[in-house]
């Protein structure tokens, strides 16, 4: 009986067809190598935004409102790190510099985070009051920006958050002079373990850290769109505490 169908055999010697095989993979691999290069260059990355809009019959009149609603979008899509904002300070010879923190509360007051005061950013508040945020929802294809003066929260505050983290993180406030060199981790490690005997399962709050609050006085909004004609709305703050909304050119 004759081979059944579809079972057709190659006349081709194996040692050939692996051969043939191998030179194929070896061919496909050369092409794919050949347009990684041509796609990786910075220059040519391209996306187009497509998911959402921003128009101003739907969004809310008070930017802490529309704040929310992003947001609370963010967290039921479970975007990575939904609270993670760049922070950027300038320092006395107008130098800015950014840095990635938690946002840990939004309200009407502003937006607070914690950190060491003695830090470089700290230290840059102290000269400069004025600050810039970003929240960047890669996602959901958004970025919110925040403008305003900084001011620090009331000791009350920072010792109420201090007292939430976890033992591990309050240890680490006290073993990290945030932003000063060090010669190796293991120095790091030393010194948490030395505040660790000290301090046992109540660490203080150490005087150098605490909150900083972000009091606006503008809000931006950016949703992308398609072929760069992307939606923005701006808030600023009136001289009698309401904001009027505007729309700008992407």
């Amino acid at each position: 009986m004759g081979p059944t169908l579809g079972a057709r055999q190659s006349v081709v010697p194996r040692g050939r067809r692996r051969r043939a095989c191998d030179g194929r993979q070896r061919w496909l691999l050369q092409v794919a190598w050949i347009y990684t290069l041509a796609v990786t260059k910075i220059s040519d990355l391209r996306k187009d935004y497509s998911r959402s809009e921003l128009d101003e019959g739907r969004a809310h009149n008070d930017p802490v409102a529309q704040f929310h609603a992003w947001f609370d979008e963010a967290l039921k899509q479970e975007i990575p790190e939904p609270s993670a904002m760049t922070v950027a300070t300038v320092d006395e010879r107008g130098r800015p510099s950014t840095r990635i923190v938690l946002a840990k509360d939004v309200d009407e007051r502003g937006i607070v985070w914690y950190t060491n005061y003695l830090s470089r950013k700290g230290r840059e508040l102290a000269t400069n009051q004025y600050a810039a945020l970003q929240f960047h929802w890669v996602e959901h294809e958004r970025v919110v920006r925040i403008e305003g003066r900084v001011e620090k929260t009331s000791a009350e505050e920072s010792d109420a958050y201090f007292k939430s983290r976890p033992l591990a993180s309050r240890i680490g406030a006290w073993a990290s002079d945030q932003s000063q060199p060090i010669s190796s981790r293991a120095v790091l490690v030393a010194r948490a373990a030395e505040f660790g005997l000290r301090f046992g399962l109540h660490p203080p709050r150490p005087p150098h850290w605490g909150g900083y609050r972000l009091v606006p006085d503008c809000w931006e909004f950016w949703q992308g769109r398609a072929s760069r004609l992307h939606d923005r709305l701006v808030y600023r703050l009136q001289s009698n505490g309401t904001w009027t909304r505007q729309r700008l050119a992407p």
